[in-house]
């Protein structure tokens, strides 16, 4: 019994490592072409307009639903997150799962390696 508890907390430690390192193993330019998925909606340029979607322009840090000139969802701007890289990988996996109402269609990112490497981009958007 001591055996199996001791497997098991070395295979949920080994899980929670992962999960932790995954953000800082994101390649900004790997995830600068994952971003193309994004770009029908978003942009991206320092002081660009708002599309479908807000302009992810310095996102990183930024409260959510308070970018000047867009209109979000009152879910979204009621929501009180901060887009950290926890928020915006389980937001980047299932909007819809993480703010109830949110105006974003996108179904989501499914691929972990996908997600830590556009937030690796959304990282170098200062």
């Amino acid at each position: 019994m001591k055996k199996i508890f001791l497997m098991l907390s070395v295979s949920v430690l080994a899980a929670t490592s992962f999960a932790a390192t995954s953000f800082a193993d994101g390649d900004a330019d790997k995830g600068k072409k994952v971003f193309k998925k994004c770009k029908a909606c978003h942009s991206v340029d320092q002081g660009g307009k708002h599309r479908v979607g807000p302009n992810l322009f310095n996102v990183f840090g930024a409260k959510a639903g308070h970018k000047d000139g867009y209109k979000y969802s009152s879910a979204m701007a009621d929501s009180g997150l901060t887009w950290d890289e926890a928020t915006l990988d389980a937001y980047l996996k299932k909007p819809k799962d993480v703010i109830k109402g949110t105006k974003m269609t996108f179904a989501g990112l499914k691929k972990d390696k996908q997600r830590a490497n556009v937030i690796a981009y959304l990282k170098t958007l200062q």
